[in-house]
């Protein structure tokens, strides 16, 4: 069994949504490296004893030897910033965001949110606005908005972008690697879909989500928003998909906290605004969920933050939570299919990482196999970037060697980004679970 909430734990699903009910009052933003003060070091920081577990659980510290480390990068960077002589140390940057550490403290420090503080400082006080890392950060943080530009003529995009010669000149100039194929970008986006469709086909005043696809399902891989809604419909629900930004995850591993706060502020307000009218919030990608969930309470104040936080799911997630979607799947099959399913670091951050192994074993037709618990490597943009390919590579490695050894040609994974380096590393065809669960409960 996975550590993921199960359903048959509560016999009332609104006892759950009352347990996740936070009131704002009860979240305070974090400021550890604030400007105006001394350091505010967040609660519960001041509890690491130096045990180096976190360490031992970071990917790029087992295979970056010039990395000195979460512990350094959280903790003992305060501790030195508060003698007032000691600047954050740009080794920072090459923290992958993963979050992994966050789960490895026995002691409950917000590692990752002092890392994101810090990342957010270097940046801005330590990096110049000129710099081509600077530059190169700045774009692939703001996906969304290169994006929106490329998708208005996908075809001329995918040619210009899958061009040898202008991915070498994005490595000469930009230094984004031109080791990896760009992804392409769908002729029809998610909400473009949506929109042709007429919106949302089931209506209903009890069964209602907001649905916050994020900029890959919607720019690049719309088959999973479909899925997302064509499955939720088939529950009796109805989808809303209000507007949104970035979830700020890029903006957040780039130290680019102004812009994620832009992103967060029109979020939380178009969120919120669904639950007032009676939705969930669910998203598909578990970076999303976990920046909403996680993220924005403990680094933004904004009115309706914390009920955001409260009342989002990954998409699986809320329907193993409030509907029998165990037994949904026993009484489906689908073609013979197996799979080699990677568990995102931010699904495990949330407790749900093996929950798409233990549902397709009970879907005739489908087999999954967990091809173990090491970090996919890519995290986002950082393995995009010329100087961390090698080592995300090196890091996505285990994973390669896993999925080749298992029973399956075909992957299966939540998050868009991990998607890319297990095609990258393997050559597999990788697809969402929700894709899968389309297949079985509505096709």
């Amino acid at each position: 069994m996975s550590d993921a909430r199960n359903p048959d734990d509560t016999d009332d699903t609104d006892d759950v949504r009352q347990e996740a009910t936070v009131d704002d009052e009860a979240f305070e933003p974090v400021a550890v490296f604030g400007e105006s003060e001394e350091m505010d070091l967040r609660p519960g920081s001041d509890d690491c004893y130096k045990c180096s577990t976190c360490d031992t659980a970071c990917p790029v510290a087992e295979v970056d030897d010039e990395f000195p480390g979460p512990k350094f990068q959280g903790p003992e960077q305060w501790r030195l910033k508060r003698k007032g002589d000691h600047d954050i140390d740009e080794s920072v940057m090459s923290c992958s965001n993963c979050m992994r550490c966050d789960d490895a403290c026995p002691s409950d420090v917000p590692l990752s949110q002092m890392h994101n503080t810090a990342r957010g400082e270097y940046v801005k006080n330590g990096m110049s606005r000129l710099s081509r890392e600077y530059v190169r950060n700045r774009m692939l943080a703001n996906y969304r908005t290169l994006a929106r530009l490329g998708s208005t003529v996908p075809r001329l995009t995918n040619f210009l972008m899958g061009n040898s010669v202008v991915q070498t000149l994005n490595e000469k100039l930009l230094g984004i690697t031109s080791e990896r194929e760009f992804p392409e970008f769908a002729e029809e986006t998610f909400r473009e879909w949506w929109e042709s469709r007429g919106g949302a086909n089931v209506e209903s005043d009890d069964k209602r989500v907001a649905y916050f696809h994020g900029c890959y399902a919607n720019y690049n891989t719309p088959a999973v928003g479909k899925a997302a809604v064509r499955v939720f419909e088939s529950f009796g629900y109805e989808v809303l998909v209000p507007p949104q930004r970035c979830s700020g995850t890029p903006m957040f591993a780039n130290g680019m906290l102004d812009d994620a706060e832009r992103a967060a502020e029109v979020n939380v307000e178009e969120l919120a605004a669904a639950i007032e009218d009676g939705a969930d919030i669910i998203a598909s990608c578990t970076s999303c969920s976990m920046s909403l969930r996680q993220e924005y309470p403990e680094l933004f104040d904004f009115e309706g933050t914390a009920s955001v936080a409260a009342r989002t799911y990954e998409a699986v997630e809320y329907l193993r939570l409030f509907e029998d979607l165990d037994g949904a799947l026993e009484d489906s099959e689908i073609e013979g299919q197996e799979f080699a399913y990677h568990a995102p670091c931010h699904a495990r951050n949330q407790g749900i990482a093996g929950q798409a192994v233990e549902l397709l074993d009970r879907l005739d037709g489908a087999s999954a196999e967990d091809v173990g618990p090491s970090c996919s490597g890519i995290s986002g943009t950082y393995g995009w970037k010329q100087e961390k390919y090698d080592t995300s590579m090196a890091i996505g490695a285990e994973m390669f060697e896993h999925m080749e050894d298992a029973d399956a040609e075909t992957g299966l994974t939540e998050c868009p980004t991990c998607a890319m380096q297990m095609e990258h590393g393997t050559g597999y065809e990788v697809r969402h679970p929700l894709e899968v669960l389309e297949a079985a409960l509505v096709e």
